[in-house]
């Protein structure tokens, strides 16, 4: 598969984050194997970091497994843990006064859960879950905050990934406004594409009507038309990227808009 510039696979370097316990109600059944033990952080805000930075924060992380649906915070809550995406991706979702719900952004291995804590603010307008199980780092709320304080090199990063997940919410919010539906699933699936390992990856034509703010029927025929392109695989709750060339053909220019300040605006990772 092509690997995306929101990824990053430099040579390993020595990182070890300790595990947390199941916690209910965040972190849900046994913890499978812990990825990325050994060597770097996947994430690319921290792996960004320069080696003596990383190895201050690295007592404040715990690497934890998350499971689809599992929540990380609820809106004008206080939240506990900001979460570094490794290969879990979190979607940030609105619910409206009558119960109507939509994607407004993602975070992945590029990013962070958790934006509003260091933009001054210990809640979110807006709840955060995992969409795709996988393991992140987290860190407590006040530690983080204090480390971005104390951290140049943090803030810094921080700022510039801002401005890219700003880029990311504004270009949703045109696409959910503009697009066909068929193109907006095409982006999301790029999107999270981008963020797992491999090309498969737990998705519902439910799950992803929820994530568009659409019908069940209209993701059922978008993801139909698709897969008989030859694009996708769909079967039972699984989704298969066959064609990334092609998919990226039939998504809407929001892919390429959000990929390519991503790009621009992420520091590359240190070895």
């Amino acid at each position: 598969m092509p690997q995306s510039l929101l990824r990053s696979d430099a040579p390993a370097r020595d990182t070890t984050f300790p595990v947390a316990p199941a916690e209910p109600g965040a972190v849900r059944g046994p913890l499978m194997e812990i990825l990325g033990t050994n060597g770097p952080p996947r994430n690319r805000l921290l792996g960004a970091l320069p080696d003596a930075e990383l190895a201050r924060f690295r007592p404040h992380m715990e690497l934890v497994r998350l499971e689809q649906r599992d929540p990380l915070f609820e809106p004008e809550a206080p939240i506990r843990h900001v979460y570094f995406p490794e290969t879990t991706v979190v979607s940030l979702v609105s619910t409206m006064e009558n119960g109507a719900t939509v994607e407004v952004g993602t975070a992945g291995c590029e990013g962070m859960a958790g934006l509003s804590v260091f933009l001054a603010d210990d809640s979110s307008s807006v709840r955060a879950f995992a969409q795709v199980p996988g393991v992140a780092v987290r860190m407590e709320t006040g530690v983080f905050v204090q480390l971005a304080r104390e951290s140049g090199a943090l803030h810094q990063i921080l700022l510039r990934y801002t401005q890219a997940f700003l880029t990311q919410v504004a270009q949703t919010a045109a696409c959910n406004a503009a697009h066909l539906v068929e193109e907006r699933c095409a982006r999301w699936l790029l999107m999270t594409h981008d963020r797992v390992e491999g090309d498969a990856f737990p998705l519902t034509h439910e799950f992803l009507a929820f994530m568009l703010g659409v019908r069940r029927a209209g993701v059922t025929v978008a993801m139909g038309m698709l897969q008989d392109a030859n694009l996708v695989r769909y079967t039972r709750g699984r989704v298969q990227i066959l064609d990334r060339a092609g998919l990226e053909g039939a998504s809407c220019e929001c892919y390429r808009v959000v990929r390519a300040h991503f790009d621009r605006l992420l520091l590359p990772r240190r070895d």
